[in-house]
């Protein structure tokens, strides 16, 4: 738990102040049953009915401070949590956003997220508890016993002697617990992954009929969960009958010996009342630690799981270019002999070796599974070669700052999102463009002939991942966005297999007469919308089997032509 406390340090007069109110409330609560112990042994022999109303008014002050104190001391802990857990919260999602795409895919986006909300609301709550009962209940339970030792040393033995064995249960249950707690939050990070992947694929699930094959798997994954929560609910739920068990028989015992000290003058009936008093809140005190720990192991499986994540060493760190010296090039973006593999097994990129100059067109073509979108991935560094070099402009894209590596691209992912907003605020992404970019790059990518029919135009509403738009229009637009940033690489993986064939020419003529300044590069699936670059590529398997023109490649690669004939049949289409 140092990672949750390196956090409450940052409130540390706020967390004093909280502990201080709360000390003080408890420490009044303490008082009440000795003041009830001296009115029953001191005031009540002497009958002055008016020392018995000012003591009595004494334990009402009293008892309302307390409550006061708890109430005032309530209010400040959840405020606590909620700011703690906040900052967290915040860190979390910087670190998640900062991940490198391995680092992703070995966490898993279900994991990352469920780490983010479950866990960091478990967090919440161990962090609330604590401050209210993690302060309360120990000064009740060592203040009661200090006390009591002052009313009848005895009596106090007898009941002391039920605590090591209340200590030794919780701690064998708490130790038990969190390894069964963090398995439970590993079957949530399950059952996320299927409801994301079920609500982002509804429409295809409903059209394939496959609802109750999808429930199916939806009820193995939440019966998994159930049965870890079962299992690590059932260890933990043994803490508080076994402690109320122990804390009975020591009751019993310590009735029985008052009773008997009573009986034979060696205490007076007032003490063994106020006892019981003690003896019944420091009972109260020890079913709340309990319960604080059963949370703690909660909380503590939830804190190594977001711990994990923020302190992942970040990798793909900028080199220096002593490692990796610029060289002079005429060409913008080269690859010398790239190799890679994602998992270390196999090769996904083997021995890619090519370059273009600043302004042309690079076209990507090959079959799925091929290495495209991983070649992409490779340029933006996304990933590290494994042997190789990739370079723009002559330095090795390690040795570029990601700031400034990132803003070199205007990027088009094939499971790009949009968010739920404004037409405008999705080309702008956060970059406080003016609009006069935003209209020039809504034109561009042949998205302003739709925009503009709507009556609110740039300002028309979008629904989360673009649902009122079709699968084009979401194209197109997502296509502005990356130009609207005047980026000086474009890359587009397979951004218009939504739009026809006149589109997506018209789109082409419009990014080479308006942006020729621009490095394109063009991944996809048709002919038709790589046959016009300067440079294509075709890929099998992760090698690249032939490299030149449209005309050249027809000439001199029987893949590719096989391609073009069975979509275009060999001819231009523009």
């Amino acid at each position: 738990m140092k990672f949750i406390f390196k956090y409450l340090g940052a409130f540390k007069g706020y967390v004093t102040l909280t502990l201080s109110v709360k000390i003080a409330g408890a420490l009044v609560e303490l008082a009440i049953p000795y003041i009830l112990s001296h009115i029953l042994d001191n005031v009540v022999p002497l009958k002055s009915v008016r020392r018995i109303v000012f003591w009595g008014a004494v334990m009402i002050v009293c008892a309302l401070l307390a409550c006061l104190g708890n109430i005032i001391a309530n209010r400040m802990a959840a405020k606590l949590a909620r700011n703690t857990t906040r900052r967290i919260r915040h860190t979390l999602f910087d670190r998640i956003m900062r991940l490198s795409s391995r680092q992703i895919d070995r966490f898993t986006i279900p994991s990352l997220e469920s780490r983010l909300t479950s866990d960091t609301y478990q967090v919440h709550h161990v962090v609330g508890m604590s401050m209210r009962m993690g302060v309360r209940a120990p000064i009740l339970l060592i203040g009661g016993v200090l006390i009591t030792l002052t009313l009848d040393p005895v009596l106090t033995l007898v009941m002391l002697v039920v605590l090591p064995l209340i200590a030794v249960t919780v701690t064998f249950i708490t130790r038990k617990g969190v390894p069964l707690f963090k398995k439970t939050q590993g079957s949530v990070d399950g059952m996320v992954r299927i409801v994301r992947e079920d609500a982002q694929g509804i429409r295809v699930v409903k059209a394939l009929s496959k609802v109750d094959y999808e429930r199916r798997r939806y009820d193995k994954a939440n019966k998994t969960l159930v049965e870890n929560e079962k299992r690590a609910s059932s260890t933990m739920a043994a803490s508080n009958p076994l402690v109320t068990l122990f804390l009975n028989v020591g009751l019993v015992a310590v009735i029985v010996t008052g009773a008997f000290r009573v009986n034979g003058d060696l205490s007076e009936p007032g003490k063994i009342i106020a006892f019981i008093q003690y003896f019944t809140m420091i009972s109260n005190a020890m079913i709340a630690v309990t319960r604080i720990f059963v949370n703690f192991s909660k909380g503590a499986a939830s804190a190594q799981r977001i711990e994990e994540v923020i302190n992942t060493e970040p990798d793909l760190e900028v080199v220096s270019e002593d490692v990796y010296p610029p060289v002079k090039t005429d060409s913008f973006i080269s690859f010398e002999n790239v190799s890679f593999s994602y998992i270390g097994k196999m090769d996904n990129l083997s021995d890619i070796d090519f370059d273009i100059r600043r302004g042309q067109s690079l076209g990507i073509i090959g079959a799925t599974g091929s290495g495209k979108t991983t070649l992409l991935q490779l340029l933006m560094r996304l990933y590290d070669v494994n042997r190789g070099s990739v370079r723009i402009d002559g330095r090795d894209v390690r040795t570029i700052p990601h700031s400034e590596l990132n803003t070199m691209f205007g990027v088009v992912m094939q499971n790009d999102f949009i968010y739920a907003g404004s037409i405008r605020d999705n080309i702008d992404f956060g970059r406080d463009l003016s609009d006069e970019a935003i209209r020039k790059a809504a034109h561009i990518a042949q998205a302003a002939e739709f925009i503009e029919a709507y009556e609110d135009g740039y300002d028309h509403h979008l629904n989360s991942k673009g649902t009122n738009l079709s699968g084009g229009q979401r194209q197109r637009l997502l296509i502005a966005r990356a130009l609207a940033g005047q980026p000086q690489i474009l890359t587009l993986d397979d951004s218009s297999s939504a739009l026809d064939y006149k589109t997506d020419a018209r789109l082409r003529r419009a990014i080479r007469e308006e942006m020729s300044d621009v490095t394109t590069i063009t991944v996809a699936q048709r002919v038709s919308s790589v046959m016009s670059c300067d440079l294509i590529l075709v890929l099998d398997e992760g090698r690249i089997i032939g490299n030149g023109t449209h005309e050249e490649l027809l000439r001199s690669c029987r893949v590719y032509k096989e391609i073009s004939d069975s979509q275009i049949g060999g001819a231009f289409l523009d």
